[in-house]
């Protein structure tokens, strides 16, 4: 099992934690995390995308000239693709990008999300982290005795609003729950600041 340091939020270290090897201490599948990143993404993408067709263009609806006689090419409406203001052709139209992982690669996906953090040592474990009231001053304070004050995840075990209203107004730093931890934001952020009680939990869930 990996061993990590326990922190305290002064960035005092005050013992040491087992994490479980079936979350935290695997290979890490470069290929499963590739593909759980696209599928977020290609979640978040909007779709909205629109382009006339030649049977949506205003007007047209004249032959432009006869078929014969002009010696010009022959024409049927001066909508066609081919003319100035005209359809586009294959043109994109709203659509969803969203695909499907089977539940076992999702979850690979996480486990190696989470391993390559304990692996690259980007991984900081808290024994505790709660406000009485909402502080961003003393957030950042933390982050800096962490040395996480740059692109910075926080985990704890459930939704607290005091933490999450103290992060939000700090540049790079995300907070979640650890039902809502997913691969990107884990990838994308430096430093994965997570309790003790948020790894207990994580562990739990897909171990």
């Amino acid at each position: 099992m990996p061993k990590v340091t326990l922190y305290n939020v002064s960035g005092s270290e005050v013992g040491q934690i087992e994490l479980a090897d079936s979350v935290f201490g695997i290979q890490p599948n470069s290929h499963v995390l590739h593909s759980a990143v696209l599928l977020q993404q290609a979640a978040e993408r909007a779709g909205t995308h629109k382009t006339k067709g030649r049977s949506e263009v205003r007007g047209g609806g004249r032959k432009p000239w006869k078929q014969k006689g002009t010696g010009r090419a022959r024409q049927g409406s001066i909508r066609s693709p081919q003319w100035v203001g005209g359809g586009t052709v294959f043109g994109p139209t709203p659509r969803s990008y969203g695909f499907k992982l089977p539940k076992k690669v999702r979850r690979l996906a996480i486990k190696s999300a989470l391993s390559s953090k304990v692996i690259a040592n980007e991984i900081v474990v808290l024994d505790q982290l709660a406000f009485a009231a909402p502080k961003t001053k003393e957030f950042v304070a933390i982050l800096n005795n962490l040395k996480a004050d740059r692109k910075a995840l926080v985990v704890l075990p459930t939704y607290d609003d005091n933490v999450a209203l103290s992060a939000r107004n700090i540049p790079g730093v995300k907070f979640v729950a650890a039902d809502g931890i997913n691969v990107l934001d884990v990838l994308v952020h430096d430093k994965l600041i997570i309790t003790k009680e948020a790894v207990e939990k994580v562990q739990e869930v897909f171990a």
